[in-house]
C-alpha cells in the first residue's frame, strides 16, 4: 500500500458546502489514484473524517479539483 496526499487545488463551493484551497488529507491506498479507483471511496472518507464535509454532494471528486502526490 501506498501513501497519498491528495490537496484541494482551487476553491469550490457546491450544494451548500465549501472546499477550500489547501485543505489536504492523507490517504493510504493500493491503488495508483485514490480519486479516480473504486469510486474514490477512501478519499470520500478522509475528507468525512477529516473536515465533516461530503466532497462527492460537492461536485469536488475530482483530479481538476484535487492534486494527489505519492508520499512513499
Amino acid at each position: 500500500m501506498a501513501l497519498f496526499r491528495i490537496t484541494v487545488k482551487q476553491n469550490k463551493y457546491s450544494n451548500g458546502i465549501r472546499l477550500e484551497k489547501g485543505m489536504t488529507v492523507d490517504v493510504s491506498s493500493r491503488y495508483s489514484n485514490p480519486v479516480t479507483t473504486n469510486g474514490g471511496h477512501e478519499v470520500i472518507d478522509a475528507f468525512q473524517r477529516m473536515y465533516g464535509i461530503d466532497i462527492k454532494k460537492n461536485g469536488g471528486l475530482s483530479t481538476v479539483y484535487l492534486d494527489v502526490k505519492k508520499v512513499n
